[in-house]
């Protein structure tokens, strides 16, 4: 796939939603053909910007084989399971594992379809993708701390969550409701800076050096065009984007450890078989290419 076919889809699938829904009506025409052209925009922009293929190695297996989500810590690598061994709808279990993917320690969780995960201040928060939504403080004895649900939307339902990421006491929510990241203090729980994305796919989140990387993608239900986009953290600037070559994992969660990013695979997709990804369950290093 060429460049340009991987941001006009992205680009296109993720902001044509919002111009179907808003043509609607004659009076939201305007309002349409103005976001008409934003892709257009959008579209020759993103595609000035460099643009890079990734690869991914296998370096192990997660302990139950549904991992939505990474974190590193000192002690290991953390996975958030989206699934448990009971299934579906379970309370998801968080692992810390060693480098070859032994297991150190388990932590049972309230989330449900967790998606997307972090590890800061001493606690897992995990993203809820399914009722009751919203983030599991969670300590490492298992214990939920609190459950907040994602901010400015309703009290009891801010929306799905398919990214988490903990930096210097900011929680980076990949917010699905808002079409965004979305970093809120992890104390006062209070919204700060909202960077749009305007992918159709959005996933795990990664820090790297003021930067933000995020796996994206043209459609949640097959592999068109699996990728990621860099923004800067500051100013919620795109500065980058890459695709995945043909064959690598179905990429979900995201994490960064020693100038690296590593991705893993759920093994659940909207619209495949179970597993029907080659690297279902394996958490994966990326190479850029």
């Amino acid at each position: 796939m060429r460049k340009r076919e991987f941001l006009a889809g992205a680009l296109g699938l993720g902001l044509g939603a919002m111009t179907t829904a808003r043509a609607q009506t004659a009076s939201d025409a305007s309002m349409a053909e103005r976001d008409a052209a934003r892709i257009a925009r959008e579209t020759r922009k993103a595609a000035e910007l460099p643009h890079r293929v990734v690869r991914t190695t296998d370096i192990f297996q997660s302990p139950e084989g549904y991992p939505n989500a990474i974190d590193t810590s000192p002690q290991g690598v953390w996975i958030g399971e989206q699934r448990t061994q009971e299934g579906v709808g379970v309370s998801n279990d968080a692992y810390l594992v060693d480098w070859k993917g032994k297991v150190l320690s388990k932590v049972r969780t309230e989330s449900r379809n967790t998606s997307g995960m972090a590890f800061g201040d001493g606690h897992l928060w995990m993203g809820a993708n399914a009722p009751p939504y919203g983030i599991f403080k969670t300590d490492l004895d298992g214990r939920t701390v609190s459950h907040r649900q994602i901010p400015l939307g309703p009290a009891e339902n801010g929306g799905g969550c398919h990214g988490v990421m903990f930096h210097q006491g900011k929680l980076y929510l990949a917010a699905l409701r808002m079409r965004g990241i979305l970093r809120v203090d992890a104390k006062s729980w209070q919204p700060e800076f909202f960077i749009p994305c305007a992918y159709a796919r959005m996933h795990g989140l990664a820090w790297d050096a003021g930067t933000i990387w995020i796996v994206v993608g043209s459609s949640n239900t097959d592999d068109s065009a699996p990728g990621l986009a860099r923004y800067d953290a500051a100013t919620g600037t795109l500065l980058e984007t890459a695709e995945f070559a043909p064959g690598s994992a179905d990429p979900h969660g995201l994490m960064s450890w020693e100038g690296k990013l590593y991705g893993c695979d759920a093994g659940i997709h909207p619209g495949w078989p179970n597993r029907q990804s080659r690297s279902s369950g394996a958490i994966f290093r990326i190479d850029f290419t």
